[in-house]
């Protein structure tokens, strides 16, 4: 089989909805596997992204939210890290005093480090993330007190 032949054979199984396929040759044996994506589409079309979310629905249940407090969401899919780089300390912790426009953590997806900056003045109360855990859009990562 020649290279333009495997490339189409790629191209092929890519656009369909196969999510394995394996063809044997005489001597060569091709396998494919193909994993699940999820497109997220950011302000234009040329900045959209596709990320594998691989946790499961239990670890992301919406924490219940009382009425007090202000919510911090994370605007995308992908790794929370609570500190700047590893050893480093948290960026703010239970307990800690923030102000609106404070880093709080990153987001890390497709390499790219996002800082998740306090949309809010107050008190941390509650962290609901743990450090690498996998993080989806629009889930809650910190409750914020008025002071």
């Amino acid at each position: 089989m020649e290279s333009e032949q495997v490339l189409k054979l790629i191209q092929a199984v890519s656009a369909s909805e196969l999510t394995y396929f394996e063809y044997e040759e005489k001597d060569m044996k091709i396998s494919m596997r193909k994993e699940i994506k999820t497109l997220l589409s950011y302000e234009t079309a040329d900045s959209a992204a596709v990320v594998h979310a691989e946790a499961s629905r239990e670890k992301h249940a919406q924490p219940s939210v009382e009425t007090e407090g202000q919510i911090v969401k994370s605007p995308l899919v992908g790794t929370f890290y609570e500190a700047p780089q590893e050893g480093a300390a948290p960026f703010v912790t239970k307990g800690s005093a923030v102000k609106k426009g404070q880093p709080l953590a990153i987001v890390e997806a497709m390499k790219l480090m996002n800082e998740i900056e306090s949309e809010f003045t107050g008190i941390v109360t509650e962290i609901y993330v743990k450090n690498g855990e996998a993080v989806e859009y629009g889930q809650p990562l910190f409750k914020i007190c008025s002071e």
